[in-house]
C-alpha cells in the first residue's frame, strides 16, 4: 500500500489546500493529511479547529485520512508507515526551501521520498497568510476558502 503524507499548518484551509488533497489522493493509496502541531508557532486555530475544518472540507475524499503530530515529520513519517511526502509548489521561491528539506529529510530516512506537486494556476498565489491578512481588515475571502468556514475565520477577527 502506497501511503503518503500531505503536511502543513492548514491555518486555515484553503481551496489551495482542498485541491491538493484531492489530487494527491489520486497517486496513493492513502493520503495521510497531517497537521503539525508547531508549538514555537502562535496560530490563529488551535489544532483540534483546523482539524475540524479539513474534515468539513475534504473529508469527502474516501482515501484521506486527516491528523495531527509533533515533532519531525520524517520521524512521523516512518511511525505510520509513509514512503512519500506531497509538498506543493507555488513558485519558484517555494522550491529552494523545499528541496532543502526534501533532501535532508531523504539523507534521514532514505526510504522517504518527497513528490513535489505544482499548484493548480488558479490558486498560485493563495496561502493561509493572505487569508488571515484580508479577513483581518474584513475583506472579502470568500474566492479564498470554502464558504463554510467563512465565519469561523472572521469571528477570530472580531473578539
Amino acid at each position: 500500500m502506497k501511503r503518503a503524507i500531505y503536511p502543513g499548518s492548514f491555518d486555515p484551509v484553503t481551496f489551495g489546500h482542498i485541491d491538493m488533497i484531492e489530487r494527491s489522493a489520486k497517486i496513493v493509496d492513502e493520503l495521510v493529511v497531517a497537521i503539525l502541531n508547531n508549538s514555537a508557532k502562535n496560530p490563529l486555530f488551535s489544532v483540534e479547529e483546523r482539524v475540524s475544518m479539513l474534515k468539513e472540507t475534504a473529508g469527502h475524499v474516501p482515501n484521506v485520512k486527516i491528523t495531527f503530530f509533533d515533532g519531525l515529520l520524517i520521524d512521523y513519517a516512518r511511525n505510520i508507515d509513509a514512503t512519500i511526502i506531497i509538498r506543493g509548489l507555488r513558485a519558484v521561491t517555494d522550491f529552494e526551501y523545499e528541496l532543502q528539506i526534501a533532501q535532508t529529510n531523504r539523507i534521514v530516512n532514505s526510504g522517504i521520498d518527497t513528490i513535489f506537486l505544482t499548484t493548480s494556476l488558479e490558486y498560485a498565489y493563495l496561502s493561509s497568510t493572505i487569508v488571515k491578512e484580508v479577513a483581518s481588515y474584513g475583506g472579502d475571502i470568500s474566492h479564498f476558502v470554502p464558504k463554510q468556514l467563512i465565519p469561523q475565520i472572521y469571528e477570530k477577527y472580531i473578539r
